[in-house]
């Protein structure tokens, strides 16, 4: 079998990432519908890059990730008490709150981290931890992964799934 050239691989990949988001849209994770809580931990999936071409002879496709966080109540207050970014090994790389951050009914924040922070790698992640005075939607938080290179561009989301319900 011959080898793939580079701008089909290239559309092969843009196909399975467009696969895969569409495979994982109906899946009950943080911030579906109907899901009510006063608080919870969560973990969300970032990819700093990805691999273009086979492995060995490819390359590394750096992405600006995007951490956003949506309060999906349209009446109450939620506040986020931790923000954490850890690499792919577990080990803390950096923590973006200082003090809780309350978003309004409906409102919403991000934090990004930059396509040139490659401190993550490919196995990176968010540990999110909100609260709520009582009974409310759960937000929905989800990273947006971006980049372009050589006149490609690639864009995809992960979305946030529950470790731990607060009581």
């Amino acid at each position: 079998m011959g080898k793939i050239p580079r701008k089909r691989q290239h559309l092969l990949l843009a196909a399975l990432l467009f696969m895969l988001i569409l495979g994982t849209a109906g899946l009950g994770l943080a911030g579906s519908e109907g899901i009510l809580s006063r608080g919870q931990l969560l973990y969300v999936p970032v990819y700093s890059h990805i691999y273009g071409g086979d492995k060995a002879e490819g390359y590394e496709f750096y992405l600006t990730a995007i951490l956003s966080l949506r309060n999906t109540d349209q009446g109450s207050p939620i506040t986020f008490i931790q923000v954490d970014y850890y690499d792919a090994d577990g080990r803390l790389v950096k923590k973006f709150l200082d003090k809780p951050v309350t978003l309004a009914p409906f409102s919403s924040s991000q934090f990004i981290v930059k396509e040139s922070d490659t401190k993550g790698g490919l196995g990176a992640k968010f540990l999110v931890r909100w609260q709520a005075d009582k009974t409310v939607n759960a937000p929905l938080v989800e990273t947006v992964m971006i980049g372009t290179k050589m006149q490609q561009g690639i864009s995809f989301t992960s979305r946030a799934i529950v470790l731990k319900e607060s009581p």
